[in-house]
């Protein structure tokens, strides 16, 4: 009873503190109404506010069903559709401008959690620190700010830095978080980097330390049967990255290096941008009797759109991207968001490289090769907070190690917007490709689809 009490008397005292004028909160969103900025569960640390200190909390729930890849099993039954009801993310943040140069930022939480998550025997262990990071301003504005800890800041693209509370879409194109959990944990690593905002230009520069494939639960070796690259279980080296934007309109929020994915209209932004990500000897494969070790090199360049459209209130939002990923030679990987299923039949329905799980609602992912991505959103005429957006996406990968195959993937959706990002609907259509092993080498197989209803709540 006592420490309820306790409890109680903790949060009314955050809320008693909560600003009349809220900055952008840690995914850069500015505050939409009067309102949500006195709802702020924010504490000041000096008279005007400058000072503060923040929390958030996030989740999405998933309802899901999936057309499963052939050869599926869900706890060793054979399962040609799966129905699932899941937790996508579940975090809590907590930052702060600390002083007028010192910044800070902590989030908490747990993906993909749904009755088919692997835990081994302990189901319970799912929460870790996404991020813990200590930033210093250099400058008196944005020009440069330098940081370090367990961060997401990244070279390549805007989508290997999202902000996950304010995507327009369904879910992010996972392959831009091009190692995810494999030398990361989920996109974050141990890095140092400067950004910053000089006249037009948006730029970051990152040197990270990956983590080893072998702490990602993955056994990789090399064996004369083995064609493709994987990553190196031997050695380790650093990793440089690079990402700079050219702003042609207004600046993005720059509070913390998630860049947000749509502004809903408040803000007029066009951007182009360039990044890469670079490891030597990332990679290794066996080739004339012997190891043969390869770097990673990743380039991108895109450009993203989003802004007002006349008087009405609506807005629209486009992203284009072209994507040049090399991991070695053949490598491929497949990846199924939260997937709903366990295991697979033996006989060889999807061509299998030793990279990632084919069943359930997985697909060739990540790979050398180049990949194209689009997506666009029109925020539909309205007053109030309540809100209508529909959209759409296209991926199109084109793996050395499918022979030829194009990876299709198509998704459209639409958002009711009940209060902007901070509660929302979202409703996903996608269609998926799969692919066969056969005497002259791959084909495509059947393609699949998923209907998926999200709730999140963002605060």
């Amino acid at each position: 009873m006592r420490t309820t009490s306790i409890v109680s008397c903790l949060l009314l005292s955050l809320y008693s503190y909560s600003q009349e004028e809220k900055r952008a909160d840690s995914n850069g969103v500015p505050p939409t109404s009067t309102t949500a900025e006195k709802e702020a569960l924010q504490f000041n640390l000096n008279a005007d506010g400058s000072h503060y200190f923040q929390f958030t909390v996030m989740n999405q729930t998933w309802v899901r069903f999936n057309e499963n890849n052939p050869g599926t099993t869900v706890e060793n039954k054979l399962k040609d559709n799966s129905f699932d009801i899941g937790l996508r993310r579940t975090r809590f943040q907590a930052f702060g401008q600390l002083t007028d140069k010192v910044f800070i930022y902590f989030q908490f939480g747990m993906n993909n959690f749904n009755s088919q998550y692997n835990t081994g025997s302990n189901r319970k262990l799912h929460a870790f620190f996404h991020d813990a990071l200590g930033e210093y301003k250099v400058s008196k504005g944005n020009q440069l700010k330098v940081g370090g800890g367990l961060t997401i800041a990244n070279g390549l693209s805007r989508f290997s830095q999202p902000s996950v509370s304010t995507i327009m879409t369904m879910d992010v194109p996972v392959f831009a978080q091009s190692t995810v959990d494999q030398t990361d944990e989920f996109s974050r690593k141990l890095s140092i980097y400067a950004r910053g905002q000089v006249g037009k230009f948006d730029y970051r520069f990152i040197l990270s330390d990956p983590f080893p494939i072998s702490s990602s639960g993955n056994v990789s070796t090399t064996t004369q049967a083995q064609t493709y690259s994987t990553f190196s279980n031997y050695g380790h080296t650093l990793q440089p990255q690079a990402y700079i934007i050219y702003q042609f309109f207004e600046h993005e929020n720059h509070t913390t290096p998630y860049m947000t994915g749509t502004y809903l209209g408040k803000k007029k932004i066009f951007n182009i941008a360039v990044g890469g990500i670079f490891q030597k000897d990332a990679m290794w494969r066996w080739s004339n009797n012997d190891t043969v070790y390869q770097d990673m090199k990743l380039f991108a360049v895109e450009s993203f759109l989003d802004m007002p459209l006349g008087g009405k209130q609506d807005a629209i939002s486009a992203y284009a991207g072209f994507f040049n990923t090399d991991y070695g030679t053949n490598y491929l990987r497949y990846n199924g968001s939260m997937n709903p299923a366990n295991g697979r039949t033996l006989f060889p329905f999807d061509y299998i490289t030793g990279q990632g799980p084919t069943y359930g609602n997985a697909y060739p992912m990540f790979g050398t090769g180049q990949v194209i991505y689009t997506q666009v959103g029109y925020l539909l005429p309205g007053k109030g907070k309540s809100r209508l957006m529909p959209y759409a996406t296209f991926t199109s990968a084109k793996f050395d190690a499918l022979q030829g195959n194009k990876m299709n993937v198509y998704n459209a959706g639409i958002n009711c917007l009940l209060n902007g990002h901070r509660s929302k609907f979202t409703l996903d259509w996608q269609n998926r490709p799969t692919y066969e092993v056969v005497t002259s080498g791959i084909e495509q197989g059947a393609r699949k689809n998923s209907v998926v209803l999200q709730y999140q709540i963002f605060f």
